[in-house]
């Protein structure tokens, strides 16, 4: 007599891609979420391998849907650039991300902040990087010993991975790439590529103007050597 063990199937875990919550609070929240976003990606445009994403879903934990936070920005080194709808770590090499970047908006409260520097030390973040929008107060970590330590003086700090430096002097974040130039949002970007373009189309005015400058001096002296020809006078003679 044959005994059958029936086998349970354990239910599939999902990893929703949202967690209802939304990107950003107000406006500017959003547009430095965006200008961060941009220029990480910008700046590792040539580095198929770092990824950077901006509020998106990060689940470190395999079998674990609870666990989750979703960073105003991250950047991953070791990770190659594409479309995910989450970033679940055990896919990934188990590749935690090493930058984090949050804006702290008004509606923030001291608990919520706490709760997620606890997740970056705890699941292995290298820098935390946390920007007070209101009070205009930049506050970092960075990690050391096996844990996040406090950055004590974040003005001009050159981030160890990302070699980009921050500055609140304006009144506002201002991150600088290695080679000086500044994070810049769309609209900035917009605006100067169409200074370059004019300057470029002034050029070229320029240019012509000097050319057709150029053929009428030429023509001139055409004109000039001829009547000298004409009254039997040699112009290369003069």
């Amino acid at each position: 007599m044959t005994t059958t063990i029936s086998t349970q199937t354990l239910p599939e875990i999902i990893y929703p891609d949202s967690d209802g919550k939304p990107m950003s609070d107000n406006t500017k929240q959003f547009q430095l979420i965006v200008k961060i976003q941009g220029g990480i990606d910008a700046l590792f445009k040539d580095n198929e391998n770092v990824f950077v994403a901006g509020d998106l879903l990060w689940y470190p934990v395999e079998g674990d849907n609870k666990t989750r936070q979703a960073p105003d920005n991250m950047v991953v080194f070791g990770r190659p650039k594409g479309d995910r709808g989450s970033y679940q770590q055990w896919l990934e090499n188990n590749i935690a991300p090493q930058v984090v970047f949050e804006i702290i908006s008004p509606g923030n409260r001291m608990g919520t902040i706490f709760k997620l520097f606890k997740f970056y030390d705890n699941y292995g973040v290298e820098e935390c990087y946390f920007y007070d929008l209101k009070d205009n107060e930049l506050m970092g970590w960075v990690r050391s010993d096996g844990e996040l330590n406090y950055i004590e003086s974040m003005e001009g700090w050159v981030s160890p991975r990302l070699q980009t430096r921050c500055e609140t002097a304006s009144g506002d974040l201002e991150i600088y790439r290695p080679d000086g130039l500044k994070f810049l949002s769309y609209v900035e970007l917009s605006r100067q590529m169409e200074q370059a373009q004019q300057q470029m189309e002034q050029e070229r005015q320029q240019m012509e103007q000097e050319r057709q400058d150029k053929e009428l001096a030429q023509q001139k002296a055409d004109r000039l050597s001829e009547k000298l020809r004409e009254m039997g006078i040699n112009p290369e003679d003069i």
